[in-house]
């Protein structure tokens, strides 16, 4: 009778668990990771039934590869944000400058090289930035997210350094492109989907912090370069930065890894390929919507200082400055896209900012001076933040299964990558020289406007299907 009662409380214990109340959700985290530590150390026998409890809560919770519901708060989830900030100065904070990088190479380094050809350095870097989410997202779900933490900072850190050391395109192209994409993609999906785990209602928020670091690196990285060029040359000048990326990889792991062993013990071993996926409506409409966006996103930030001073004759350092209002003005639009998907939804902000950046885009064909064009960067990087902040925190809205989230993150991003690698090379090879030797930007500007409205239309119809599908109100 009495074991009989033991195992019914068990199992309403067990079940308790894994529904979504306020306790559990404020306090199921920090009690698992607290259950671990008890296990390990051999609590002593007063403690043991407590312990036994709480790891039953755990094997249930974990049922399936499930989690506890998200925090929504707390010093480990804020940790998460301020980790991931960190994350993202290196990753997309050097990708988003590579601007400054493909006017430097243009004119100095690698003169011998056409826009096209350079380009295809930052892009190969962004691409293996996202591909490798494919890999990445897997193995997070398995509990590897320390190994890729380590590793991709690691890669990271070492290719600045050697591209310090790089005089010619295929080194620079291996240091720059290879081992820094590699490092990125390594760190880029963990540091999504460790947000997405510990936080549900702020989501939209919290990942518009964590991606505000895009522009924070933008701009640290670019003033860098623009301040030690001239005086310290090329390699100290990648050695410094090297140094202040080593400093932010330093910083990310305490931040990233506090409360968060739960996430490494071992669980169900899941497929690199999610067959359902492909099936899933929603799925299918959300990569194609990404895949649109980022065909055109990055093209005026690769171009600006490069239009800037072949159209309208501008100094370097005032190029570069361009490049910076335009980050400046992304860092407050991550923020303000975010506090607006938090009333709107992410899937109604995210149309509205692909819809406007794609007019402006247009808008960038009939400019002519250097004021017109400083005030066009920063509102293109103001509207535009949202194309890179808003689509996890979408997906995220219209993932079935969180203890998918990872596997599905990383196929959707891995095919919107191929966005990311082909859309800035094609818009160089639209580059055309006028008979009097000046440089046509107008295949660019539009290939990046049209790509962009053409986002915003199927952003339309993956608003209409999810609503009808999700049963949701208009706000998604």
């Amino acid at each position: 009778m009495s074991e009989s009662t033991g195992a019914e409380e068990k199992r309403q214990l067990g079940k308790s668990s894994i529904e979504p109340h306020s306790n559990a959700s404020s306090t199921g985290w920090h009690d698992e990771e607290k259950a671990q530590d008890d296990t390990r150390q051999n609590s002593i026998a007063q403690d043991s039934n407590n312990t036994n409890d709480l790891q039953h809560i755990e094997s249930q919770s974990l049922a399936g590869s499930q989690l506890p519901p998200p925090p929504d708060g707390g010093l480990h989830a804020w940790l998460k944000v301020f980790g991931g900030f960190l994350v993202y100065i290196n990753i997309w904070g050097f990708t988003l400058a590579y601007g400054t990088f493909q006017s430097y190479y243009t004119f100095t380094l690698l003169p011998d090289q056409s826009p096209s050809s350079i380009s295809w350095i930052g892009t190969v870097q962004g691409w293996l930035l996202i591909v490798v989410g494919v890999l990445s997202g897997p193995l997070f779900d398995l509990g590897y997210f320390r190994s890729m933490l380590y590793i991709g900072n690691f890669l990271i850190v070492f290719g600045i350094m050697m591209l310090s050391l790089c005089r010619t395109y295929w080194q620079v192209f291996l240091a720059q492109g290879i081992c820094m994409g590699l490092g990125a993609g390594l760190l880029y999906i963990p540091s999504l989907a460790l947000v997405g785990i510990w936080f549900e209602r702020r989501r939209a928020m919290a990942l518009g912090i964590v991606m505000s670091g895009i522009a924070v690196g933008g701009v640290i990285y670019i003033i860098m370069f623009d301040q030690l060029i001239h005086k310290a040359g090329f390699p100290w000048t990648i050695r410094a930065i090297g140094f202040v990326s080593l400093g932010c990889a330093l910083l990310s792991f305490p931040a990233l890894l506090s409360g968060s062993g739960m996430l490494a013990r071992p669980r169900k071993r899941r497929a690199l390929f999610d067959n359902s996926a492909v099936k899933d409506k929603l799925f299918l409409l959300f990569t194609l919507c990404t895949f649109c966006n980022f065909l055109g996103y990055i093209v005026p930030y690769f171009y600006i200082p490069t239009f800037a001073q072949q159209k309208l004759g501008s100094s370097q350092s005032v190029s570069l400055y361009m490049l910076i209002g335009a980050l400046a003005g992304s860092f407050f639009g991550r923020i303000g896209s975010g506090l607006l998907a938090h009333y709107l939804g992410s899937i109604v902000t995210w149309a509205l900012c692909s819809f406007t950046s794609g007019i402006l885009a247009l808008c960038w064909i009939s400019i002519d001076t250097q004021a017109s064009f400083i005030a066009f960067s920063v509102f293109w990087g103001f509207l535009s933040a949202a194309l890179v902040t808003l689509p996890s925190a979408a997906f995220a809205n219209i993932c079935p299964d969180m203890s998918r989230l990872g596997t599905r993150l990383g196929m959707s991003w891995s095919v919107s990558s191929i966005a990311t690698l082909i859309g800035s090379p094609i818009a160089g090879a639209l580059l055309r020289t006028k008979p009097n030797g000046e440089t046509d930007f107008l295949g660019p500007q539009l290939w990046s406007g049209i790509c962009l409205l053409v986002a915003s239309g199927c952003l339309c119809v993956l608003w209409v299907v999810t609503k009808k599908k999700l049963n949701k109100g208009w706000l998604i």
